[in-house]
Parts: C-alpha cells; structure tokens; sequence
C-alpha cells in the first residue's frame, strides 16, 4: 500500500515536518554530487555502525562519535526511492502528528523516535559493520503516533495488484496497520539471516520507531 495523502486537515503550517523534508533533501543532493568513494565514507562516518557501538562500550572507540551518528544517520539516504519513500509518509502523516503535538515536542519526538529505532536495531544486530542509514525509524515512531490519534482518518491509497494500480480510500488503521504487520513480519524473517556482512532493510528500526511512537505520543500530544 501507498498512501498519497489523507483527508485529516491541520489547524497549523506544518513548519517542522516541511524543514525536515527540505534538510533531507538538501543532504542527498549533497550525496550526490560526491563520488562513489566519498558517498562510502560519509556513510561510514555518520552511519550508525551497531559493531562500533559496541566497540565504545569496551572502550576501543570514542562513545560521541558514535552518539552523534544516531541523528546524524537520520538524514542519510541511500537512494532515491529510499528518500522518496520516507519523504512521502512524513509529507502524509507528519502535519497531523505535528499539529496535535506543536512544533517543538513534535521535532523531539521525531529525534526520539529515531534513536528508539536505532537501538532496537543495534540491540537486534550487534555485530553488524554495514552503517545504518535513513529517516525511517524516525518517520516509523511518526506513524505510531498517527494510528493512535486518528485510527479513523481516511487515507487515501494506491494498492499493486499484480501489474495494476488500485487507488482506494482506507482508514490509518487499516493503512498502518498493514504496514506494521508486514514489518513484523520481514523483521521475523531477517532474525534467520546473517546480516552482520549484509546490505538490506533494517526492519526492526521500522518496529522500534513505531512502538516508541505508540508509547510517546501519549506524553508529547497536547492535550486541548
């Protein structure tokens, strides 16, 4: 399922969720104007490395260097659809979770989430050199928050079937809720692989964002 937009209007411009969006893109223009050697090692270097993590804790690297990488990761991108894909469930979803949170406990909800995610992750994954990249935890933690405020908000929805486009109108919950069991679902598979020398999805960052979404957005919504 893909969701193009919903039919939950907002009261405020969504100021945060727009600059997040501006800054990521921003970042992966700058990705791509550097070379092959250069993209590996901004990853490298502002990736969040689960191996390195660990690393620290036995006192072999240094535990800000590694700090930072857990918000610095979350403006990283991999590819194009990597950013189209998580920029367009911010642009859907972000606006209505910022709007009932206001625009600052919604960017350290966003920030929280995303370090949520990252350490389901590492916990998941410990030995893993492949440095872990994307908004995703972040913008997972978002779509938690959003099933928990508005279950019944229409979205509307393209679903593949086969070699066609079904355009459809859903409720989150039925849009969200897929999405998460299908994370589950890869994040359950991914357990019997070896992922340390792997490239992929990292599924349970998909998990920790959103269960932290679930679990924070209690305290961060403005209640009126």
């Amino acid at each position: 399922m893909i969701p193009l937009k919903d039919r939950n209007p907002t009261h405020k411009i969504p100021f945060v969720t727009i600059t997040l969006i501006i800054v990521n893109v921003a970042v992966f223009l700058y990705e791509v104007s550097l070379g092959e050697e250069a993209l590996r090692m901004l990853f490298d270097s502002y990736g969040v490395i689960p191996e390195r993590f660990f690393l620290a804790l036995l006192g072999e690297a240094a535990m800000s260097d590694v700090v930072v990488t857990f918000f610095t990761s979350m403006f990283l991108h991999g590819g194009v659809l990597h950013l189209g894909g998580n920029m367009l469930y911010l642009w859907v979803f972000g606006d209505n979770v910022e709007d009932k949170m206001g625009h600052r406990r919604f960017l350290l909800f966003y920030l929280l989430c995303g370090i949520a995610a990252t350490s389901l992750h590492i916990f998941i994954d410990p030995t893993s050199s492949i440095p872990t990249i994307g908004a995703s935890g972040a913008i997972s933690g978002v779509l938690g928050a959003y099933l928990l405020m508005f279950p019944g908000a229409r979205v509307i929805t393209v679903i593949p079937i086969f070699i066609f486009l079904q355009v459809a109108e859903l409720p989150a919950l039925i849009v969200l809720g897929f999405w998460f069991v299908m994370q589950f679902f890869n994040g359950l598979l991914s357990l019997g692989l070896e992922t340390g020398g792997m490239g992929g999805v990292a599924w349970w960052a998909h998990i920790g964002g959103f269960v932290a979404g679930l679990f924070l957005v209690i305290p961060f919504r403005k209640f009126r």
